[in-house]
């Protein structure tokens, strides 16, 4: 028997393992059993099954105990493909009607309060822009960058006083009325992540979590489908 490491061959019993004796090895400390059962790491399908579980509203400890897969595993595949999804995709058509709102959340502890701030068509599903940040025009502007190039007829807002920074007076509406179609948008965000649901024990740790999260999510809720990690 040799060390899979160093290839001595001065190997002692370290106990068992599962059931299966383990062993070490002298030279370099490796510890190793003389033959796995299985391929290891983990297929495909249960990378996607922990993938579909979390963008359906599981957090990562209850995707942990369902599937036995650790945590911090489904936690590295969401950091994977979320760093190479977009922030979003260009719409098909070009929105006549512009909505745009914010839903409120928070990094680490309540009182760290971050913002989603979300642009969509009124006629059309999906949210087609977002920024992360605070409550502050400079977090918006990024947005604003973008729908801007949408020229629409109008666009529809709450009383947020950043808008009308923006927004020239003309091409602006304040109604709450009229924001059902962002408004359910935001809503799916909640419904859909268990870090945005507004009672429960899951909650964002990082800002990088949150983007990567968003990112998948909104991919998944278009293609109804989510990416192999690496």
């Amino acid at each position: 028997m040799q060390c899979p490491e160093c290839q001595s061959t001065h190997i002692r019993k370290n106990g068992k393992r599962r059931g299966k004796q383990n062993y070490i090895c002298v030279s370099c400390s490796r510890q190793f059993i003389d033959s796995y059962s299985a391929p290891q790491g983990y297929s495909d399908e249960v990378k996607q099954q922990c993938l579909r579980m979390y963008v359906n509203g599981m957090g990562f400890r209850g995707i942990e105990r369902v599937t036995g897969v650790h945590h911090t595993t489904v936690i590295y595949w969401v950091k994977q493909v979320g760093e190479h999804l977009p922030d979003a995709y260009a719409p098909e058509q070009t929105p006549q009607v512009g909505e745009l709102d914010e839903l409120e959340t928070f990094v680490g502890s309540k009182k760290n309060k971050i913002w989603i701030w979300t642009a969509v068509d009124h006629f059309r599903a999906g949210i087609l822009g977002w920024v992360l940040g605070n409550h502050s025009a400079a977090t918006f502007e990024p947005l604003w960058n973008l729908v801007n190039l949408w020229n629409c007829y109008f666009y529809v807002s709450d009383g947020n006083r950043v808008y009308p920074l923006f927004i020239p007076d003309q091409d602006h509406i304040v109604s709450k009325t009229y924001m059902t179609r962002v408004e359910g948008e935001n809503t799916r965000l909640r419904h859909y992540l268990a870090r945005l649901h507004r009672k429960t024990l899951c909650y964002s740790k990082s800002e990088e979590m949150l983007r990567y999260s968003i990112r998948l999510l909104l991919h998944y809720l278009r293609f109804w489908d989510v990416p192999i990690p690496a």
